[in-house]
């Protein structure tokens, strides 16, 4: 066993935990952060996708142990019901979600390139949003929320 610190969500906590403990085995049993999602466990989907320290990345394919002093930012650190982040007002207006697993990695990946690119180019917005598949939406409605979000400035 070791010890680790993680900032999640502005929040610190100290655990300590089995070396082999995947980082989205860890946000969702141990802090009950299940907005991060496991979809294929192979870091092909994007269900998982956290950003850490401002980069997006599969935490199915992270150990936490990895993670041991970064800053993380799981899909409940990004707005809520009440006020809603920018780009999750948008992926609802524009009707993004459907069944909603890819969401919270689909918003997270989003919110990391406009917290990058004020006004991505359509290519650059292809290339953010490539890691993370949807079975549901065919891309068009999550491509014009991002788009949204960016035409409005309201990152």
């Amino acid at each position: 066993m070791i010890d680790i610190k993680l900032v999640i969500n502005k929040k610190t906590y100290t655990l300590n935990i089995d070396p082999r403990e995947r980082l989205i085995d860890v946000l969702r049993t141990r802090i009950g952060l299940m907005g991060t999602k496991e979809g294929c466990g192979e870091g092909e989907c994007g269900a998982c996708t956290v950003i850490i320290d401002g980069k997006t990345v599969n935490s199915c394919l992270i150990l936490a142990a990895q993670a041991d002093g970064c800053d993380i930012t799981t899909i409940e650190g990004v707005g809520n019901r009440r006020s809603p982040h920018p780009v999750q007002k948008a992926f609802v207006e524009v009707g993004a979600v459907q069944c909603g697993f890819c969401t919270p990695g689909m918003v997270l990946s989003a919110k990391n390139l406009l917290d990058k690119i004020a006004h991505p180019s359509d290519q650059e917005i292809g290339i953010a949003m490539s890691g993370n598949l949807c079975r549901c939406t065919g891309y068009d409605k999550i491509l014009r929320a991002v788009k949204r979000v960016a035409e409005e400035g309201e990152v």
